[in-house]
């Protein structure tokens, strides 16, 4: 048995995990295993521009590419700008390994220079966190931390290293096996709860799927889709679980919750049967819990226990993977007829038709336009979002077949997300057409990464909906507020005279200039304001094979999202108009 430094460990690890990529930014505390990184090349560092772009990027990596994404990132401010990513990637069940620098034991609780319990910090949003105190600790601990990312519900986990323990010489043993005393996640699934399950599914009138982010997670599209075939049963999806059966498909009704389709979101109030898959049921998708569902018994098929009933009582509980269970349904449904839906699916159909999912044409850009684009020029894109109105236009009108996949910040609603994770997802899978689509508000909080894209030469196309606003939050202002826009104007200056909603040719002009703040940085910046120019746009975009294209898109300022569900009201509770 040899020995080795911590940080030289810590190297062969990852190498024996297989990791291709690391995400890392430096630091005193850090700089041994950078120097280790620095001496061989299995692995490859990527240098974002600011730890959150990092974290991001590797949460990209992860969800695009089914890898655990690795972090690395200095003590103290390096660590803490970890924490939104962490969390993020904890409410969408993203696997994550991060490894944080940390001072020297000896001077930790001593507020020493770079100092943070980050521990502390990190506990409530992460599956698992903790300082590396001893050096025979390391070995077992990084290979737990991969496993524990990895299996039963997958999420982020953070190592603190301590500088004095990973310059520590200790056993270069790296373990082959896993046994972890209280961790011991079920992913088998009750075959009895199954078969109750599909007892009452042939019994129902009116069935229908929904299916969520685990689902997805889960690797069950194939499956998925055939069960829903084969049973004739309508699928309808949260914003995290769309994607999972082909949203061109007859029987894929829409998202549901507080800016889904009116189709979906009567189809759970009115179903005797709703399936769940893969949900935890939170309040975007509910409305007001006392409504929803009211008319159905339940069956929940989650992998974590304590998601079942947490927010919706259930009928039939069963715990175990999506892709199992879903498996066995179909072993189940494969000696049966279909269901008889004809006359529910007809009544789904009517209400399409009532009222469709559409966007009025104005003299500017509206957002359908765009996405629409998208769904026509790209062929099997990887297209992130930002969070606020162009993370719900996308997740309304983007197409998801085949290959295609979205990546957006579903639980935490994290504003800054597209750009870093096109980013990761670029980088995880080179050749893949990567499109971010983003707000004029999101996408500047984390817009540096534009240098990250540049020096990684990643042909990706950024599309900002600017419509000079912080628009969801001006949304509700415009609903339920008077139109008192306080603090969503991003186009106000201090010497504009009051928070004003007429927007005119005296405002002030927009600040920054997207186009020249991508060529700063050496990208291409495109400017569009009409629904001719987007094609040029993209074609003139896909040209470009060695760096990005930051596309702006000017569109209309008080564009809404439609429908919506009133404050405290049911999901079918929905304002379809102003």
């Amino acid at each position: 048995m040899g020995k080795m430094t911590g940080n030289e460990f810590l190297v062969k690890a990852l190498q024996e995990e297989g990791v291709e990529k690391i995400f890392g930014y430096p630091g005193a505390c850090v700089i041994d295993i950078f120097d280790e990184i620095y001496k061989q090349d299995q692995i490859e560092l990527v240098l974002p521009r600011h730890e959150q772009g990092l974290i991001h990027a590797a949460d990209g990596y992860a969800r695009s590419t089914g890898k655990v994404g690795v972090c690395l990132a200095t003590s103290g401010p390096g660590a803490t700008n970890l924490v939104t990513g962490i969390a993020t990637a904890n409410y969408d069940s993203v696997p994550l390994v991060c490894f944080t620098g940390q001072v020297a034991t000896s001077l930790i609780g001593n507020d020493t220079f770079q100092e943070v319990d980050i521990v502390g910090v990190t506990r409530n949003i992460a599956k698992f966190v903790i300082v590396v105190r001893k050096r025979e600790d390391l070995n077992r601990l990084i290979k737990e931390a991969f496993y524990i990312a990895r299996s039963g519900k997958p999420g982020p986990v953070l190592l603190d290293l301590p500088k004095d323990v990973m310059a520590e010489l200790g056993s270069d043993e790296y373990p082959e096996e896993v046994n972890i005393r209280g961790y011991k996640p079920n992913t088998k699934v009750h075959h009895g709860q199954i078969m109750r399950a599909m007892e009452m599914i042939y019994k129902a009138k009116k069935p229908l799927f929904l299916i969520g982010g685990g689902a997805k997670i889960s690797g069950s599209a194939e499956e998925m889709t055939k069960l829903m075939e084969m049973l004739k049963i309508p699928v309808v999806t949260t914003i995290m679980g769309r994607g999972t059966v082909p949203t061109n498909h007859p029987l894929y009704f829409g998202n549901i919750g507080m800016h889904g389709n009116y189709a979906a979101n009567e189809a759970v109030n009115n179903c005797d049967l709703l399936i769940s898959i893969g949900t935890r049921f939170n309040d975007r998708i509910t409305g007001k819990l006392g409504t929803f569902a009211s008319k159905a018994k339940i069956i929940h098929i989650d992998i974590d226990t304590a998601a079942i009933s947490k927010n919706v009582t259930v009928d039939v509980p069963i715990v175990g993977d999506a892709k199992e269970a879903i498996e066995l349904m179909l072993n189940v449904a494969e000696n049966e007829s279909s269901c008889d839906t004809e006359r529910w699916l007809e009544t789904l159909d009517s209400w399409n038709r009532k009222n469709p999912l559409v966007m009025e044409e104005k003299d500017k850009l509206i957002p359908k336009q765009i996405i629409d684009a998208i769904n026509q020029f790209y062929t099997e894109p990887i297209v992130t979002t930002d969070v606020g109105q162009n993370q719900m236009w996308t997740t309304q009108f983007l197409q998801l077949f085949g290959q295609r996949q979205m990546l957006t910040s579903g639980g935490l609603g994290t504003m800054g997300y597209g750009l870093p994770a096109a980013i990761g997802a670029a980088i995880g899978n080179p050749g893949r057409e990567v499109v971010a689509v983003c707000g004029d508000g999101g996408f500047q909080m984390n817009s540096q990464e534009i240098a990250t894209a540049v020096i990684q030469e990643l042909p990706i196309t950024v599309c900002i909906l600017n419509n000079g606003y912080l628009g969801m939050v001006r949304q509700w202002q415009d609903l339920f507020y008077g139109k008192k826009y306080a603090g969503t104007c991003l186009r106000r200056r201090k010497s504009c005279e009051h928070f004003c909603g007429n927007r005119n040719a005296e405002c002030p002009p927009y600040t920054p200039d997207f186009v020249k703040l991508a060529e700063s940085y050496g990208a291409q910046g495109i400017r569009v304001f009409n629904k001719e120019e987007i094609i040029p746009a993209f074609e003139k975009a896909k040209e470009k094979k060695d760096g990005p294209t930051i596309i702006e898109f000017i569109i209309e300022d008080e564009e809404l999202v439609m429908p919506m569900v009133k404050p405290n009201g049911s999901i079918t509770d929905l304002i379809m108009s102003r």
